[in-house]
């Protein structure tokens, strides 16, 4: 097949400006954060204020001390911002995608109060515990509200091709092609492949590497990197075959992006590991990367245990009204049984009852062989858009996955979890290859990486991704962050079917 490689180079060098004045998002993005920040945590100070003193509380006198609460306020809000910016939260290399922005927040928000909790102890300050304890979660709350308002303004951009920090991915046509693939599939985390560089032994002027979002011109071989940046306009660099660049050809490329202030990415080479398991550290003055084994024992797993029981008995308490009402229209809508009672398989290939809501008809196990050539969905999975099987009140309730609401209580007991990967079959499961098998090492979870990225409409190979990338980095803010997506997810109807 030929590729028109002059006009693809042609196109992409239209959607680029030529300098790196398309940088400035990034001084604009992180002025709009600092206000925001300051604007919260003074509202947040002052309305905890208000409730606990009163309209006049400013004079009164700060627990055994005789300092006014107005200086305790304006002192409390000056260390809170402090503790923000000592925690990285405004870092350009974390804003806009992943947990760690939320993290880092959360970090600071409880540093401070623990620092000024800390410090009522040892000298007897006695300051008002309601005072505090009106502040913290206020102004918490209000920082990730904030974060997340311009977050998702941001990503709105990116899908139309704004805020994009323009990529140059060196490596061989083999590791580069998977690295493009996945920037192009994800606009969201700001990055826009513009070109490519690969071995001289595999350079020819007319290739391109082949992509799912179109091909990518090849700008030139290795010793041509700098060339390519300063002709295509590029801000970041993104390596991909560090051993076939060698060691000192990297350090001389890292000395050479340095002076025209471009960013240098390299990809260890280890997919869906991040995060804490992942610790670079020098050995005889070459930077080796430290990758521990997923940990899912002792205070991670009472954390997660905490989280999941909580969590899901506060959501039952508030949402039983909403059971009954679903309970009386299962029950009148069609004759069965108001809960269909599934078994899976959970924590190390242990099987149990999942609870739903009933959606189909009765027996409607028995006929899914006779329905197994209109199967949509990939791999071991089944799934249908117009599945006959279904009731009228269960299109309307699993439309919204109002019928997997029961299932809070499989997680009360200990069974499931609020987040996880999807909860399989037995015969799916006697399927499973030895990496799909690494899913079992956690709990499954009523709603995930799958559930918040496009659920009956991914492919089997990426809901799969999706699930061995959260068994490897599983950590209570990413946990957080993907409750915080499912809302947005169900009442949007993504996928669901």
């Amino acid at each position: 097949m030929e590729v028109d490689v002059q006009g693809v180079r042609l196109r992409h060098r239209l959607t680029i400006s030529g300098d790196r004045s398309q940088r400035s998002w990034v001084s604009g993005y992180v002025r709009r954060l600092i206000l925001t920040d300051a604007a919260v945590v003074t509202i947040a100070v002052l309305a905890a204020q208000w409730l606990r003193f009163g309209s006049d509380g400013a004079l009164v006198p700060a627990g055994a001390t005789s300092v006014p609460v107005g200086l305790v306020s304006v002192v409390l809000i000056g260390a809170w911002l402090a503790a923000l910016r000592g925690t990285h939260s405004l870092d350009r290399r974390i804003l806009g995608a992943g947990p760690l922005e939320y993290s880092r927040v959360v970090t600071a928000c409880l540093c401070v109060f623990g620092l000024l909790a800390m410090l009522d102890l040892l000298f007897r300050l006695n300051i008002a515990r309601g005072f505090i304890a009106l502040a913290l979660p206020i102004g918490t709350l209000g920082l990730l509200a904030g974060r997340r308002y311009w977050r998702a303004g941001l990503h709105r951009q990116r899908l139309l091709a704004k805020n994009l920090d323009d990529v140059v991915v060196v490596g061989a046509v083999s590791s580069a092609a998977p690295m493009i693939e996945r920037l192009a599939a994800q606009p969201q985390l700001g990055y826009r492949v513009v070109g490519a560089c690969v071995p001289a032994t595999a350079y020819s002027p007319d290739l391109c590497v082949p992509s799912g979002g179109g091909d990518v011109p090849v700008l030139g071989c290795f010793d041509q990197v700098r060339e390519a940046v300063i002709r295509c306009g590029a801000t970041t660099v993104a390596i991909t075959s560090a051993d076939a660049l060698g060691h000192q050809a990297m350090q001389e490329l890292s000395w050479d992006l340095e002076g025209i202030n471009v960013d240098m990415l390299i990809s260890p080479g280890v997919l869906d590991v991040a995060g804490p398991r992942m610790l670079m550290r020098p050995v005889a003055g070459l930077p080796l990367l430290h990758i521990d084994k997923p940990r899912y024992d002792g205070a991670n797993r009472t954390r997660k245990a905490l989280l999941d029981r909580l969590g899901a008995a506060t959501l039952l308490l508030f949402m039983m009204p909403t059971l009954l009402l679903v309970a009386l229209a299962v029950k009148i809508d069609s004759r069965g049984p108001i809960f269909y009672r599934s078994t899976r398989v959970g924590l190390n290939n242990q099987p149990f009852e999942m609870w739903k809501f009933r959606s189909m008809v009765v027996g409607a196990d028995s006929e899914r062989a006779a329905l197994a050539a209109q199967n949509q969905a990939a791999g071991v999975m089944f799934k249908m858009r117009e599945d006959p099987r279904v009731t009228r009140v269960g299109r309307i309730i699993r439309a919204y996955s109002i019928d997997e609401v029961p299932q809070l209580f499989n997680v009360v007991g200990g069974s499931m979890s609020l987040v996880g990967p999807r909860p399989p079959l037995p015969n799916e499961v006697a399927r499973y290859d030895g990496r799909v098998a690494r899913r079992m090492l956690v709990k499954p979870g009523m709603t995930g990486l799958w559930q918040v990225s496009g659920r009956s409409d991914l492919s089997w190979e990426e809901s799969v991704r999706l699930d061995l990338s959260y068994v490897e980095n599983w950590s209570i803010m990413q946990d957080l962050v993907i409750l915080w997506r499912t809302v947005h997810a169900v009442f949007a109807r993504e996928g669901a079917y």
